[in-house]
Order: structure tokens, then C-alpha cells, then sequence
């Protein structure tokens, strides 16, 4: 569904038409994602904490630095860890030099089902990379990040 879809009485705003569109992308987009990872028993929300815990690899990260680089802050990231190490995805460990800070690094079968993940997520991104060029997708990112800030 586009903005244009929905059913208005008067013309919208071209900024509020555009907000609309960047949500109703985003909703599509992340069940796009949700419908990859549920044969794996995995939310986008866990999928994101994994793909941190990989981009830190091999060091370890806290709780904290995990908060602030997930994409939907308003996740429970504590719950999400635990999640992710009762599935032997993740480890929660005392810090050796800070007794009240827990490294949380991810386990090789959290890299190996990332390495599975990998190949379907770019299969999703052929379809969008057949919609959108290249030069659109730099557009369309330089766009985002100028709203975002």
C-alpha cells in the first residue's frame, strides 16, 4: 500500500504524505525481515542484538552498548539477551575488571546462524535492488539520515 492508497478528502501536506510512505516502507519492509526469520524462532528485535554482537565481534559489548546501537529503542534488550543465551546464541558473563558489568558476546551458533541468515536477507534485497537503482538507494539514504537528525 502507498500514501496515495489511502483515502484522503483533502491534499495532504507533501511532508506528512512522505512520512506516511517512509512508515508504511518500514512496516513492510520489517515483515519482510519477521517472514525470513520465523523458521528460525527469531524476531527482527533478537536479529538486531545478534547482528551487534557480530559487528563487535570478538570483543564483548554491555548492556548499554547494545541499547543504544539497536534500531527500535524501545525494545527490552535485557529480555531480548536472555532470550538469545537461553537459545546458546549469545553468553552473559561477569566482567573480570568491572565485577557490576556483564559482557555479553555472541557464541559460534550465533555467527553460524547469522551465516544462514545472511543469503535469504540478500535475496530480499534483489527484489528491492530490481525496484530501486543504485544511484535512488544513495538518494533515498542521504534523504533518511538528514531526517533522522
Amino acid at each position: 500500500m502507498e500514501a496515495k492508497d489511502i483515502k484522503k478528502k483533502k491534499v495532504q501536506e507533501a511532508h506528512f504524505v512522505a512520512m506516511l510512505d517512509i512508515m508504511i516502507t518500514s512496516n513492510l519492509l520489517e515483515l519482510k525481515t519477521a517472514q525470513i526469520l520465523k523458521p528460525f524462532d527469531l524476531s527482527t528485535q533478537q536479529f538486531n542484538v545478534l547482528r551487534i554482537l557480530r559487528g563487535a565481534h570478538p570483543n564483548p559489548l554491555n548492556l548499554s552498548d547494545i541499547q543504544e546501537r539497536m534500531m527500535d529503542k524501545m525494545s527490552n534488550a535485557t529480555r531480548l539477551v536472555e532470550k538469545l543465551r537461553q537459545k546458546h546464541l549469545l553468553t552473559r558473563d561477569l566482567c573480570e575488571s568491572n565485577r557490576r558489568k556483564v559482557d555479553i558476546e555472541i557464541t559460534q551458533q550465533g555467527l553460524d546462524l547469522l551465516t544462514t541468515l545472511d543469503p535469504l536477507l540478500l535475496e530480499n534485497l534483489e527484489v528491492f535492488k530490481q525496484q530501486i537503482s543504485k544511484e535512488e538507494a544513495i538518494t533515498l539514504s542521504q534523504i533518511l539520515a538528514k531526517a533522522r537528525q
